[in-house]
């Protein structure tokens, strides 16, 4: 199926992302603050991610195994968006808000980029094995047009373009005025000599001068880049405000005809609404189970997302049925699974459709649910 060819196998356990949830503290001794910490450090997990990678996980093994018999959850022909479409920008999301929490805790840049290299050989490593390896999907999306002898065509157009902005275009002198309360040079006016072609320091490279001629110098960040809440409400604030915006607008462009949802295009609309849809869900998820508490109904998820690498390669990717229909009697027809989805479900039911759909939901996610929440209780995760 389509989601499966899509995601990467880039999830993990994530056990060392945590947040600094509002109030915590202490002015304890060193001895002190560290017990308190490997006492508090599941508390202060933020179990959201994990119910929000779990839920991508779910929704994932639902489409791809009974999406065939149900059109309303399967992917849109082409514009629309159905159940199907929400993986992969869910998938997407949730990585992103998993990387960005990591890396915030390693202050070296070299050691951040050790964790980056290694952990790219590893999805690599693991994408050629769960894929089948080389992808010929290339020579199918060419469209009429043979990309195999215009593809280093683009590149070098792309290649001289930037060489020679770089090094050929022309830096004039620039000024900028200087702004900071109670300082003596506040509001006076500095101009930076340049008058150079290929220069490639700080204040006189070529790019820096296209930005400012583009975006303008107040474009340029002199604070950290982006804003990092403390306290509940201000970080509900700010994920709604945004979740709220980009499904409003991904909406509105949709049907005004201007921007249709199209996930095949991967258009404007679509990913403003899946976006915004993916903030709000884990603004739910973060306001129930962080804030409130409430994490009784949502175990399941977190069981599933703590060990997402197990239930995305057994589950979605298929292995473990495929490990059990290698085991069968005469014929492959007459394996454990096929027997099961016939008289336990199908039989039972008087449908096919039906009976695929309870077979996913009781024998895929509700038996990987289970052997996640018991791997988690014997504290066994698979991350790379």
């Amino acid at each position: 199926m389509e989601a499966k060819k899509e995601i990467e196998v880039a999830t993990e356990r994530d056990a060392e992302v945590v947040l600094q949830v509002a109030g915590e503290g202490g002015n304890g001794g060193k001895e002190e603050g560290r017990a308190a910490m490997d006492v508090s450090s599941r508390s202060r997990r933020v179990a959201a991610l994990d119910a929000f990678r779990g839920l991508t996980i779910v929704m994932m093994i639902l489409v791809d195994d009974a999406g065939g018999a149900y059109e309303k959850i399967d992917h849109s022909p082409w514009n629309g968006c159905t159940l199907a479409d929400f993986v992969m920008p869910f998938f997407l999301f949730i990585v992103g808000v998993a990387i960005a929490l990591a890396l915030k805790r390693i202050t070296q840049v070299s050691a951040a980029v050790k964790k980056i290299v290694i952990r790219t050989l590893k999805l690599l490593l693991w994408g050629l094995i769960l894929q089948g390896g080389y992808s010929h999907a290339p020579d199918d999306l060419s469209y009429g047009v043979d990309m195999k002898k215009i593809r280093w065509i683009f590149g070098c157009v792309a290649f001289v373009v930037y060489m020679a902005t770089t090094y050929a275009l022309y830096v004039p002198d620039w000024s900028f005025v200087f702004h900071r309360e109670g300082d003596v040079n506040d509001g006076k006016r500095f101009v930076v000599k340049c008058g150079v072609r290929g220069n490639l320091d700080p204040a006189c490279n070529a790019v820096g001068y296209v930005d400012r001629a583009v975006w303008g110098i107040n474009h340029l960040y002199t604070q950290p880049v982006w804003i990092r809440s403390k306290g509940h409400s201000e970080r509900l604030k700010h994920w709604l405000l945004m979740g709220f915006g980009l499904l409003i607008c991904g909406i509105t462009l949709h049907f005004t005809n201007a921007i249709p949802l199209n996930k095949q295009l991967y258009s404007f609309s679509y990913v403003c609404f899946t976006a915004g849809s993916a903030g709000i869900v884990l603004s739910a998820f973060y306001a129930m189970i962080d804030v409130w508490g409430i994490r009784t109904p949502f175990l399941w998820l977190e069981w599933v997302g703590m060990n997402a690498m197990l239930v995305f390669v057994m589950a979605a990717q298929g292995i473990f049925p495929a490990f059990v229909n290698g085991w069968y009697y005469e014929t492959p027809d007459n394996s454990l699974v096929h027997w099961i989805q016939r008289h336990v479900f199908v039989k039972v039911w008087h449908s096919e459709r039906l009976g695929m759909l309870l077979y996913v939901l009781f024998a895929e996610i509700v038996f990987w649910a289970v052997v996640a929440g018991i791997l988690h209780k014997l504290g066994l995760y698979w991350k790379l």
